[in-house]
């Protein structure tokens, strides 16, 4: 029997019935997966709610050789919610960032769970909307910033006890839509300034006041 329990971690599913979610426990899929596993590609038809169990994903969208990561998102956590309504179609891609675990609830699976507890349909909308907003919000500021502004954005919503870990210049790069060399060069700006110290593997905000002045230079 698959353990579902995990389901009352995402918001979601956190108050449905067990009548509502045993048929979820059925019919789910898991799938265990490396770095780079793609989950599925910008308009694609969509045929499954993706729910990350263990691990990171990341959604983004491509344009010629540039790649612009919209969202990263920590078990757990749900993701591909655009493609199971309506015309069906994914409006990024989404990938595995690490080693991951991720139940696979089918299009039919979830229209019959809607039937179960409609509310959830209203929280589903929600989330859409929330998500499509943030989308909106990130591609203004791609708009109206130069490359600094969105840097310092990017580190300063990335750190954790003002430690950026595990991101590459080319991480940076995907993530605002930059050039791998332009990131470098800005991460030396902000370095030389004694704005932050660039690590091993890591940076690290040394003046978090000045760096969130540059994010609205």
């Amino acid at each position: 029997m698959v353990d579902v329990s995990f389901l009352t971690e995402i918001d979601l599913f956190k108050d449905l019935s067990d009548s509502c979610l045993k048929p979820l426990e059925k019919d789910s899929q898991i799938l265990e997966c490396g770095a780079g596993h793609l989950f599925y590609a910008a308009e694609q038809t969509g045929k499954a709610l993706f729910v990350l169990e263990k691990g990171s994903i990341r959604t983004f969208r491509t344009c010629g050789d540039r790649t612009l990561t919209i969202t990263v998102l920590h078990a757990p956590a749900i993701f591909g919610e655009m493609g199971c309504f309506g015309r069906g179609k994914y409006h990024s891609s989404a990938e595995a960032l690490q080693a991951s675990r991720v139940r696979m609830i089918s299009r039919d699976r979830l229209q019959a769970l809607l039937e179960c507890a409609p509310q959830v349909s209203h929280e589903l909308f929600d989330l859409m909307s929330e998500r499509w907003l943030h989308f909106l919000r990130k591609m203004e500021i791609l708009a109206r910033k130069g490359l600094i502004p969105r840097l310092a954005t990017l580190l300063l919503e990335t750190a954790e006890k003002d430690v950026v870990a595990g991101l590459t210049h080319k991480d940076l790069a995907s993530h605002i839509g930059a050039h791998r060399e332009s990131i470098t060069s800005a991460l030396g700006e902000l370095q030389r300034a004694g704005i932050i110290a660039i690590e091993r593997k890591k940076i690290r905000i040394l003046r978090r006041e000045r760096l969130q002045h540059a994010t609205e230079e």
